[in-house]
Parts: structure tokens; sequence; C-alpha cells
């Protein structure tokens, strides 16, 4: 008898070789099969009489065959089967491309459904390899159908017929792993049913209430799982913190903080003073002054006699903020060291002994800071920046260098609040949601390929007044040869630049492929103003801070969430001169078009990030770097938002009542499977 881990090549009607392209997709065992679920559905359950089909719309319409089907041979891989088929309001003319087989299953006087999309006139209808089959089949027309990802060699027929397979095989073997008291108070349906009906649903309430069971499904463990990390790092106990006096530190500032980053360091301050490691994520938009909130926060480490590290992402960040920081917290008497991969060797030695003796107060470097022979006297304080850049191994890695060190992790990608529940519900979250006076809006526009003359003398004018630009080419779609085509595509534009359109000035490229030294040098160069033009990917989304760029000109922005446009515009608007972000863009989708309208009204970046997952979803959300969250198929955090408070009221309730979930043993097995399947992200 089968179970959810039998391999699918053992479910009857699948065998070796679909098993072999279905392993493409992920899919292994029984479980993995049934929980392939659809990205979306198409409502095929109207039929349309010829007379009424929209060109615009895909439809179905119920037709009997005219006369017998004729079959041509165009040329060589090429064959057409031609079929005229009428109801009781037209004509309508189909032809297949390549599917001899039908000219001997379509039969004359018989009816059909058609489900495609017509062409021509009122008095001439025609439609382009439809799906087709007989009345009353209703496999792949006159009922609610699910479209799957899919991959080369699976196709719609194929898996849909495999997971059909599959949930016969599951009849009276899925567990119901939520509690009864919960499924029935929440009024969610069995879990059979939504299996059946998540991807054969009978009508669209029934789709409706096995989405709604899934969804909740999935937030009321993911929420139980957080809830369980954020318990098994309660009842951790250090020493706490004594309090500190502060205003040195402040006085020492060459300008005021804002009341949000006041406000994150207090918060920061007082966790540490708790006597429970503080695990704080800090999150604000670019330039909001995430840099000065961990600035405060070593200061009163090192004031507590503990030491403090930051590890940045890149060695020329790591270097930008070891300029400010030290500058800033040497004269308070705190011993600051810059520790990177290029340092040369005989200094590596003095800064590692220094930190073994406690000589070192705050050392800042890349991922040096976490080599494995490297020591510190007594780490109080790990701090990472543009924390989703960073491993979870390698943060934990840099934590393990201490006892139980306090932790802050500091993002410029805003995240809206109902997503960073989902995403860090382990840690306490900070929001700097307040700029520092002064900044100046980064004037955006997006304008099509045809502006390209104009973006091109713009350049030109910032660039005789002193200023410098970014040019991001177009992203490498996912499945291409990213290595070659992205040097391509920055390499030749670079060219293209240099040769045709600014002979007479600097232009320098940088991309993905290049290795961290020659990016380092390449960033380095254009922030020391050796540098006009800047081409690259995206790998200047996190970089250097150059406050003398003033144009951001995104290729292709169409090929970009909006989250990540406003990550690209925020490397520019970081001086004094009014900055400039143009998005190019030919495609004329009205989704599109309206993202990219967002992006010209507004450079908050909350509102961006909600417009953003609104828009494209959790999974688009991160861009393929960290595709799609931990536990979530079904659930969409955009909408299901009312769901999700639902799911954690139901989780924390019983969570009260039966913390180790003794009497909920399906729920515990649940929960430990979702740990072991997310380890990397939840551990």
């Amino acid at each position: 008898m089968a179970d959810l881990k039998t391999s699918v090549q053992f479910i009857h009607g699948i065998g070796p070789q679909r098993a072999k392209a279905l392993e493409k997709l992920g899919i292994a065992t029984l479980g993995d099969l049934i929980s392939w679920f659809p990205r979306r559905y198409e409502d095929r359950t109207q039929i349309v009489p010829i007379a009424q089909l929209n060109p615009d719309t895909p439809a179905c319409v119920a037709a009997m065959i005219a006369a017998p089907p004729t079959l041509s041979h165009i040329r060589k891989g090429m064959d057409l089967v031609k079929v005229r088929a009428v109801d009781d309001t037209g004509m309508l003319e189909v032809t297949f491309f390549n599917q001899t087989w039908l000219k001997n299953q379509l039969h004359e006087g018989e009816t059909y459904l058609f489900y495609g999309r017509a062409e021509g006139n009122l008095l001439r209808r025609r439609m382009t390899s439809p799906v087709v089959e007989p009345i009353g089949r209703r496999e792949f027309t006159g009922r609610i159908v699910p479209i799957y990802p899919l991959t080369a060699g699976v196709s719609q027929l194929i898996l849909s017929r495999s997971i059909r397979q599959g949930l016969d095989a599951c009849t009276g073997i899925l567990p119901d792993a939520l509690p009864d008291e919960v499924r029935q108070a929440h009024h969610l349906c069995r879990i059979n049913y939504a299996y059946e009906n998540i991807h054969f649903p009978e009508h669209e309430e029934a789709l409706a209430l096995a989405r709604r069971r899934l969804a909740f499904e999935e937030l009321f463990f993911f929420t139980i799982g957080l809830q369980r990390l954020r318990r098994r790092r309660e009842v951790v106990h250090v020493e706490p913190f004594a309090p500190v006096d502060m205003d040195a530190f402040y006085q020492a500032l060459p300008f005021s903080l804002t009341g949000a980053q006041r406000r994150c360091v207090d918060e920061a301050l007082s966790d540490m003073v708790s006597g429970v490691p503080m695990n704080r994520l800090c999150q604000g938009d670019v330039g909001s002054g995430k840099t000065m909130v961990a600035a405060a926060c070593a200061y009163f480490c090192v004031k507590n006699g503990r030491q403090a590290a930051l590890m940045a992402p890149t060695e020329i960040l790591a270097r930008q903020h070891y300029a400010g920081l030290a500058s800033l917290l040497e004269p308070l008497g705190i011993r600051c060291g810059l520790l990177t991969g290029s340092t040369p060797a005989r200094e590596k030695r003095t800064t590692a002994a220094a930190l073994a003796s406690g000589e070192i107060d705050f050392v800042i470097g890349t991922h040096a800071l976490i080599t494995g022979d490297l020591g510190y006297a007594n780490l109080g304080l790990v701090i990472t920046d543009e924390q989703h850049r960073f491993g979870v191994a390698q943060r934990a890695a840099l934590a393990a260098k201490g006892t139980h060190p306090h932790t802050l992790v500091m993002s410029a990608t805003p995240i809206p609040r109902t997503l960073a529940l989902i995403l860090y519900g382990d840690l306490d979250v900070s929001i700097i949601d307040e700029l520092p006076p002064g900044r100046q809006p980064v004037a955006t526009y997006a304008v099509p390929g045809s502006y390209h003359p104009r973006v091109y003398a713009f350049i030109r004018k910032l660039v005789d007044q002193g200023r410098q630009a970014y040019v991001v080419c177009p992203m490498v779609d996912e499945g291409e040869d990213g290595g070659s085509d992205e040097r391509k595509a920055v390499t030749e534009y670079a060219r293209h630049l240099q040769t045709e359109i600014f002979p007479d000035l600097r232009v320098a490229f940088v991309h993905g492929k290049m290795k961290p030294r020659e990016k380092d040098a390449v960033m380095a160069a254009f922030a020391a103003r050796e540098t006009d033009i800047l081409v690259s990917t995206t790998v200047i989304e996190v970089g250097v801070d150059v406050p003398n760029a003033a144009v951001m000109v995104v290729e292709n922005a169409e090929r970009f969430g909006l989250s990540q446009l406003h990550q690209l515009r925020g490397r520019v608007g970081r001086g004094k001169h009014q900055s400039y972000c143009i998005l190019i863009s030919d495609n004329r989708n009205e989704e599109t078009r309206q993202r990219l309208r967002v992006m010209t009204k507004t450079t908050d970046g909350f509102r961006i990030a909600e417009e953003d997952l609104r828009l494209r979803g959790p999974g688009d959300f991160f861009g393929q770097r960290q595709h799609g969250l931990p536990g979530l198929r079904v659930a969409d955090i955009g909408c299901d938002t009312a769901l999700l408070q639902e799911a954690q009221a139901a989780a924390r309730d019983l969570l009260e009542r039966d913390p180790e979930l003794t009497t909920c043993p399906a729920t515990a097995q649940r929960v430990a499977e979702l740990f072991a399947q997310n380890a990397d992200t939840l551990n």
C-alpha cells in the first residue's frame, strides 16, 4: 500500500519514464506530487456561441464537425489538420499544427468542445490549435482547469493525469494535521476535500473552500514553528548589560538622529539590558541611517566591557563602514579594527591578536570575521549589514564566536509588515520609517526606448556639471547561460556607450561574474571619480556610497521588481545634488505600465514594497535569489492578511493550552517536518 513517501514511479499509471520527467520539477514522492499546486486556473465552464466569440478572450465553444478533417503536408516538419465546425449561430474554421492524429479522432457529425482564442470577423471565425475533446469528457473543458508550473518534457496533460492518479492513490491515507477543534472553530473543510478541489475543483465555491483550508494550514503551522523559535531564544539567559549614559555618543554626532533612529536605538538598548540575547532586525529605507543605529549599539556594548563586530557583504562596503565609524568612535575611546579578505597577512595576524587579547573593541569586516581560527576576547554584539546577502550559516558562524552575543541584523530592503511577520517572526523588528532632514527626493521618470538620445544628452549634461551616472543593464533570466549572457550584456553595452555615444567620457563596467577584488576595484574607482559612467547589472544594488552620482538609468525596467528598482534608485540621491532615476521600457502591458508609474509617484520604500507584494506575490518579491517563502505554497501574504491573523491567533491559543503539542501528535509531526524542510531559513 502506498504512503506519501512512496516514489511516484510506483503509483499506478505513472511508471519509471514519467517519474523521470516529474523529477525535473522536484517531484519524487507521492506527497510531492499531490502538493504540486496550480499557479492559476482557467474557467472553462461557460460555453460561448460561435457568433459571440471575443477575439481578446479565450473561450469554450461547443460545435459539430461539419465535414471530414483534412490533412496537409506544408513542408518537412509542418503538417496541418483543418476542420470546419458549426453551431446554431455560425461556422468556425479550426487549424491544428503538427497534430496529425486528430484527423482520425475528429469525426463528422459529432460535437466537440473547443477552447482557445478566436480570430477573424463576424463572417469568418478561426481558431488555431485549440484544446479539443468530446463533449461530456470534462478533462480539459467544461470545468475549472488548473494550470501548473511546468518544465521541459512535462505537459499540462501529463501533470494533470499524474496528479489525478496520485490523489486516487491517497484515498484514506492523507493525514489531517490540523486539530479537529481548530478546523471546526474556523470553518475549514477536511484535508481530502481540500486536496481534491485545489486540483480538480467542482465549482468556484469548492475551490475557495479548498484554498482557504490549505492557506490557513500553512500559516498556522508556520506560526507555530516561529513561536517555537522565539521560545527557544527566550529560554537563554545572559548577564544583562548595564545602562550607559549615551549623551557623549549623541553629542559626538555631526547631526541629530531622527525620531525613528532614536526609537530604534532605544528598542535595541532595551533588549541588551533585559537579560535575554537581543535578536533584532533594523529595517529601513536606503539612506535612512541604519549605520548610526549600529554605531550606537556598538558604543553601548563596548562601554559594557564587551566587543562588537560588524560584518558587511562586500569589502568596499566594509571599508566604507570602517572609515565612517572609526572616525566617529575612536575619539570616544573605542578602538576599531578592519579585517577583510585582502588585508595583508602581517596585518591580519596583528588584528587577530588584538581581537583575541581584547585590544580591539569594535571590528568591521567581511567574511574574514568568521574564519575558523579567528578568536574574540569577549564578543557581546554581532551586527550584519544587508542581512539578506548572508546565508544563515554565515551569520551563525559569527555569533558562534561569542557566548550568546546580542544580534542586530540590518536590511535596506523595505518589507511590508505582514510579510515581516512571516519572514522574521523569530526576530523583533525595528523600522526606520523616516529619512534624515535635507534629503532631496530622487526625481523618477518612466520613458520608452525612443527617448535614448534625450537620456544620453541628459547624462552628458550632468557629467559636464561634474556629476556621475549609473546605467543598469537588463537582468538575466533564470535558465539562460547566466555567466556568458551577463558578461555579454554589460560589456557590449559599455563598449557601445564608450565608442558610439560618449567617446570622450570615462566608461567602466562591473558584473556579478567578476572576481570580488575586480568588482571592488571598479567600484572604488567610481567612488574616487575616476569614472564618469558605470555600466552594471544589479551587482550595484548594494554597493559603495557615491554621493556624487546623480543619475540612475535602468534599461528594460519591466524585468525588475519594484523593490529592486527602488534599491537601484537608492544608489543616487545620497549627496547634496538633485538626482534622477530614468526607467526605460518599451513594454506596453498595462500592468507593467502601472508598476512603473508607482515608481514615478513615490519614493517611500514601504509603500513601494506593499505595491510590489500586491502585484507580484511573495515568491517574486525577493527576486530569484530568494524565491518563495518557506512552507508557503498556497497562502498569499499580500491578500491573506486577515487569514494570517486568524491562523496566528489559533496557533497562539493552541500553544498556550498545550505548549508541547502532546495532545496533537499529527500537528507536532507537521511542525517537525516544516523545520526539517526549511532548516536553512528557520534555524
